[in-house]
């Protein structure tokens, strides 16, 4: 079997590393790897179901994309091919919904490419448990970051969370094909590695934790930076802050969901924490580790999220020393514990809110740039921009772009920062070391 291929991926990082696997697992039968918007024999979309505008998009896409290319052969897995199968299999053209289980064989499944009178179904409701081990590595398009899965699933149930339905319970990936898959993204050029997975926080393999697993990487040759996707705020210890604070190559880097900073709300959404613990754990990391960025998400329009509650979150943000928010509008999904509570959030006012916070998170990354100008940072370089400009990532997380004619791509440079346009700071190369 060979032919062409295209990938697209919706949702979270998790999926994107579950898609460069599938990606790579193609290739490895004979199939070449093109760009979405050209002409395919095959495509896979990995879907996402965290909300209904994530499904309502992935329902769009798959019509436009039968609209464009009539004779490609869709195959659609992720979350919403977990929950949505119902609806899914009422899109004509479609040919294969493969659930969460059967995601990292996908290729396994398809034996040919030749358009189906009626979509394959793969799927059950049982996921699998306990540690897993992943066949192939990611494939990445762009040859800076490569993000690494090293677990899946959550036992967590927070009210508004379909995940635990859609990715089972949690479960680790053993530790040493860990370090076989980080190796060969070294071995292949990466200089990043970005660790994910639904509850990061809970890994455990054969006595290993999540501290261990980022000490290992800092020993593999060819990495240079290893970066933690969002972590559950009560899941992270005081080992793990304090290697982050002392590292060169743990990045000063970590996304906290906070989601609410009303404790009525959290309690309603089942979280772990109050405000004020929350509150605690986040200024405690930004007194440890010097120069950090803390980004968190936030839901507006959870049922029962008055003006007073939604006041107490706002406040609660922009006290804290958060760089950026990702905000989201709260989406009933159905078979979470949400849907049934009342008080309801008129949606025009849940727009509304989603616009407020949005609108601070913007300051907050215009602020945390500026704090950067006449410093030194550490820039990993990924791609040019308009006008000249070539842009990467600070460790902490920072955009920085640099006006040069030279090709810097996956470059790790000392940048001192001498302006910002908005959210980004800019500068100019120097010699010496960043602090």
């Amino acid at each position: 079997m060979s032919g062409r291929i295209s990938l697209y991926t919706l949702g979270c990082r998790l999926n994107q590393a579950e898609t460069a696997l599938i990606g790579r697992s193609f290739q490895e039968k004979g199939f070449t790897l093109v760009p979405f918007e050209e002409a395919a024999d095959l495509c896979v979309i990995n879907t996402c179901s965290v909300t209904e505008s994530a499904e309502a998009k992935c329902r769009n896409l798959v019509r436009s994309l039968l609209r464009r290319s009539p004779r490609t052969f869709v195959a659609l897995t992720g979350c919403y091919a977990q929950i949505g199968v119902e609806k899914l299999k009422q899109i004509p053209g479609l040919d294969l919904i493969a659930g969460n289980e059967f995601k990292m064989k996908i290729a396994d499944y398809i034996s040919s490419t030749e358009k189906l009178l009626e979509p394959v179904i793969l799927h059950t409701r049982k996921m699998s448990t306990g540690e897993f081990t992943l066949d192939s590595i990611g494939d990445f398009t762009e040859r800076t970051r490569a993000n690494i899965k090293i677990q899946d699933g959550c036992n967590f149930f927070c009210s508004f969370c379909i995940i635990p339905y859609t990715r089972g319970r949690e479960r680790s990936r053993k530790f040493e094909d860990i370090l076989r898959e980080a190796q060969h993204l070294a071995d292949s050029g990466y200089k990043e590695v970005v660790l994910t997975g639904v509850n990061m926080g809970r890994y455990e393999s054969a006595g290993k934790r999540l501290v261990d697993v980022v000490g290992a990487l800092e020993k593999v040759e060819g990495i240079a930076r290893i970066r933690l996707a969002s972590v559950e705020p009560t899941t992270i210890g005081d080992e793990l802050i304090r290697a982050m604070g002392g590292s060169e190559k743990i990045c000063r880097h970590l996304h906290l969901p906070i989601q609410s900073g009303d404790d009525r709300i959290l309690e309603g959404m089942r979280r772990r924490y109050s405000v004020a613990e929350y509150s605690r754990f986040v200024e405690k990391i930004a007194r440890e580790v010097p120069g950090v960025g803390i980004g968190t998400d936030v839901i507006t329009g959870f049922p029962g999220e008055g003006e007073e509650e939604f006041s107490s979150t706002r406040q609660t943000v922009v006290s804290l020393p958060f760089s950026y928010l990702h905000v989201f509008s709260y989406s009933p999904r159905p078979g979470t514990r949400a849907v049934t509570l009342t008080q309801k959030v008129h949606p025009n006012r849940i727009k509304e809110r989603t616009t407020a916070m949005r609108e601070i998170s913007v300051r907050m990354k215009e602020q945390f740039a500026r704090r950067h100008v006449g410093k030194v940072v550490s820039v990993l370089f990924e791609q040019r921009e308009e006008d000249g400009w070539f842009s990467g990532l600070a460790d902490n997380y920072m955009k920085v772009g640099v006006m040069t004619r030279q090709d810097l791509s996956n470059q790790l440079l000392p940048v001192e920062i001498t302006d910002t346009l908005g959210v980004i700071a800019v500068g100019r190369l120097v010699s010496r070391p960043a602090a």
